[in-house]
Order: structure tokens, then C-alpha cells, then sequence
């Protein structure tokens, strides 16, 4: 077993960017990517974590793995139709937090204001994917050199335009760096000159964590910087909760805000 390292990345929101009459809705302005960096060790104790996990409380067989999706547990659709009862959802919502907490994970999650981008920058605005996908990079590709380790990203294969924009966006990172750091900086620490990207089915838990936390997480952010006035109540607030000390943060002050969150433009 290495030290190496993988970033594994989900979304909440879209990219539509130049239809003005989404952007001034709450539910399309906002695009969020979230990462969770896993060492391999971590990753391997965590997997098994979430296998039993859902194992406890879905039983299924090995054949059919149970797939924790967010938009299908809220709606209690698939084996999620037992979270139906009171009961037994508090019981699966205390066991995942638990697990959470145990877990060693880090956290970047960048939030992207499409209205803001498109009334400030105009024609020079990015791409949102572009935008938040770079700033993932950054705050990846930092803490890999300066823990001296290298690693690589994978993300949820959506649809063709999706993958092709995220694809891009790393590539592009990749190959030309930024305004910040050369590529060489983000070469000398990324495995790979492409982002892995694997569809749902395949019952992968990194990609499963961060589909659960993506909503949720974004909300909070979007809540301390005063965009949105309330915070849905329920289970996203404990998710929240019980995150808030995986964030990736300033090595030595442990600042979280432009490390672990980001939220762009403010």
C-alpha cells in the first residue's frame, strides 16, 4: 500500500450560465463541485465502512450493491423506501454520521455564483466548470506538494456535455496551469494527464460520499456568506455539522475559508 492520494468529485447545481431567466433562480445560480481527498489506506477502511454500513441497514446482495444517491434517499425511492419509517431513518442517519466522524477524509468544496460571475466579468467570465474545477485543483495539488505525495482525480460520469466540460477543465489545468502556478507544479504531483470518470453504477464510495454531501455543504456556505437567509432543516444540517471539521484548511493557522471553501465571485 502507497501514500498516494485521490480527489473524488460531484456536483450540485448546473453550468447553464447564459440563460438569465435560471441564473436569478435559487436552485440554478449557484454550481458547487465538492471534493473528498482519500489517502489509499483511509479510502480502503472507509470503503468497507460504508459496504457494512449499507449492508445494516439495506440488505442486499453482494451482486446488487445498495448505491447511497442523495435525490434517491430523500425521496425514498430503490431500497431507500425503508427511510419511509421515522424510526429506522434516524436510526440510518445516526449510523452514517457516526461513520463520518470516524472517518479521515478532507474536504474542498467551491461554490460558484453564476449570476455574479456572468453581471461582473461579462464576456471574460470562464466557464463555471472551468472556474470551479481550477480552484479544486489548486487546493489539491497543494496540500499533495506539500505533504510530498501524488494522487490523481476521479468524478461521476454525467452526461456527454458534462464530462466533456469537466475533462476540459482539468486538461486544460493540466496542460497549461494557471495564473498562479505553471503546470509543472500540478504535473509534478497529478498521476494522471486526465480525470478518471466512472458512472454511478459502478459503487464507488468516494463518489457516493461526495454525492451526499454536495447539497447540503453548499448550502452552508452560501448560508455564512449571507446568500441565502435560512438552511434547509433535517439531515443536511447534521451532515453539515458533522463536516465541519474535515474541511482542508491553512497548514498553520487552519483557516477553512480559501481552503476548504470557496466561494467565487463573493
Amino acid at each position: 500500500m502507497t501514500n498516494r492520494y485521490r480527489l473524488y468529485v460531484d456536483e450540485s447545481g448546473d453550468h447553464v450560465l447564459y440563460d438569465q431567466s435560471t441564473l436569478c433562480m435559487p436552485g440554478h445560480r449557484y454550481l458547487a463541485l465538492l471534493g473528498c481527498v482519500f489517502r489509499d489506506d483511509e479510502y480502503v477502511a472507509f470503503h468497507n465502512a460504508l459496504t457494512a454500513l449499507k449492508q445494516q441497514h439495506f440488505p442486499h446482495s453482494p451482486d446488487e450493491p445498495v448505491i447511497l444517491h442523495r435525490t434517491d434517499m430523500i425521496n425514498f425511492r430503490g431500497p431507500f423506501w425503508r427511510l419511509r419509517d421515522q424510526d429506522y431513518r434516524a436510526a440510518f442517519e445516526d449510523s452514517l454520521i457516526a461513520m463520518l466522524a470516524g472517518a479521515s477524509f478532507r474536504i474542498v468544496i467551491v461554490v460558484t455564483d453564476k449570476l455574479r460571475l456572468k453581471t461582473e466579468y461579462r464576456e471574460q467570465a470562464w466557464h463555471p466548470y472551468h472556474l470551479a474545477m481550477g480552484f479544486l485543483m489548486q487546493r489539491y495539488c497543494a496540500f499533495l506538494n506539500h505533504v510530498n505525495r501524488t494522487g490523481d482525480v476521479m468524478a461521476e460520469s454525467r452526461g456527454r456535455t458534462e464530462n466533456e466540460l469537466l475533462a476540459g477543465a482539468y486538461q486544460h489545468t493540466y496542460a497549461h496551469g494557471d495564473m498562479f502556478h505553471r503546470a509543472d507544479w500540478y504535473r509534478r504531483v497529478l498521476t494522471s494527464n486526465q480525470v478518471k470518470l466512472k458512472p454511478k453504477d459502478k459503487n464507488i464510495s468516494g463518489l457516493q460520499l461526495a454525492d451526499v454531501l454536495a447539497h447540503p455543504l453548499k448550502q452552508r456556505v452560501l448560508h455564512e456568506h449571507g446568500s441565502i437567509e435560512e438552511l434547509e432543516g433535517g439531515f443536511g444540517v447534521r451532515l453539515a455539522e458533522a463536516a465541519e471539521d474535515k474541511y482542508n484548511r491553512h497548514l498553520y493557522d487552519g483557516r477553512v475559508e480559501g481552503y476548504g471553501k470557496v466561494l467565487f465571485p463573493k
